[in-house]
């Protein structure tokens, strides 16, 4: 079986490191900062999207949208899985979806309002003979999101050149969105390093209204990207979700330490008997146990439960492929 890390080599790895940071990045940025030629660059980033195993996506504003939104933990009849993740998949109120180690739970994250909420929990999955048991969740606050995660293989120089200079964001319900905000933000929402020019020729605009409008949304807080790709193409192998129940006065200063570690992709305060979630990118097992020893044990919590992900079924939004050769 081939290794799915063997398929990207360290430039590749690299070059998503890059745009994680600054996922419009042009390659004449990337190529100067990373010391390599612009038509390398170039060359690499095509192969890796049109063979689609990265994806560049504009998160959503987890600020908003995450507190309020739902964990859900569905456990699912077995060889019944499969047919239940792609069916949570396919809602645009669902970015996140995941398929746990041992093949009968979905974990999940719904991002929707109340009437979409209900009909989910209440008539949609009871309804469902796949289903067996469902846990819910609400966010309490966010510490992390998947946007601020970096893989961590650029040298301190490297971020520093590659992370853009924004102002302060203006908070988006203070900038009124018109329908070619609106047109913008769906385009990029579906491929985030699209020029200029062709974003130009898919809304009708001018050119230079649409490069006026993009730093107008990007003030705005409103470009932040996600890199979307399989960790394992980066060499971590185990992703796991970690439910932690921690003391009341332990539980802010814990979230934040998690959100400054390297291997945490998320973290999130939540309702239920685990007050603390935190999603982690390890390398291996050893790696993973060494994390739980050494980060999650000062902490102090009173319990942690340890969910392996078996298989991303969706992130930020984005389906993703399984590694293929390309």
């Amino acid at each position: 079986m081939t290794d799915p890390a063997s398929l990207l080599d360290l430039l590749d790895r690299r070059l998503v490191c890059a745009l994680q940071l600054d996922g419009r990045a042009e390659p004449g940025r990337i190529a100067g900062v990373l010391g390599v030629s612009v038509r390398t660059v170039t060359r690499r980033l095509a192969r890796l999207r049109e063979s689609g195993v990265l994806k560049v996506v504009l998160m959503p504003r987890a600020e908003d949208e995450a507190v309020g939104a739902l964990l859900l933990r569905v456990r699912v009849l077995r060889g019944r899985v499969a047919a239940v993740a792609d069916a949570l998949a396919a809602r645009p109120d669902v970015p996140f979806v995941d398929v746990m180690l041992g093949g009968q739970e979905v974990s999940a994250v719904v991002v929707t309002d109340r009437a979409g909420r209900d009909r989910l929990l209440y008539h949609q999955l009871p309804g469902t003979d796949a289903v067996t048991e469902t846990t819910v969740h609400a966010v309490l606050h966010l510490f992390a999101d998947a946007g601020q995660w970096q893989a961590g293989l650029l040298t301190p120089d490297e971020v520093a050149a590659l992370t853009p200079t924004r102002p302060t964001p203006t908070p988006p319900h203070r900038i009124e969105l018109d329908p070619l905000d609106h047109a913008l933000l769906t385009e990029l929402g579906e491929d985030a390093r699209r020029s200029q020019a062709a974003l130009a020729a898919a809304v009708g605009a001018p050119e230079s209204t649409v490069r006026r409008r993009l730093h107008r949304l990007d003030a705005a807080g409103l470009l932040r990207t996600h890199a979307t790709i399989d960790p394992r193409l980066l060499g971590l192998a185990v992703d796991a979700n970690l439910w932690l129940a921690l003391p009341p006065g332990r539980l802010a200063e814990a979230g934040r330490l998690l959100a400054g570690h390297p291997q945490v992709h998320g973290v999130l305060a939540t309702s239920g008997p685990h007050n603390l979630m935190a999603t982690v990118f390890c390398p291996d097992y050893a790696a993973l146990f060494r994390f739980t020893t050494e980060v999650l044990g000062p902490l102090g919590a009173d319990r942690v439960e340890t969910a392996i992900v078996g298989r991303a079924v969706k992130r930020a939004g984005v389906r993703l492929n399984r590694p293929a050769t390309f």
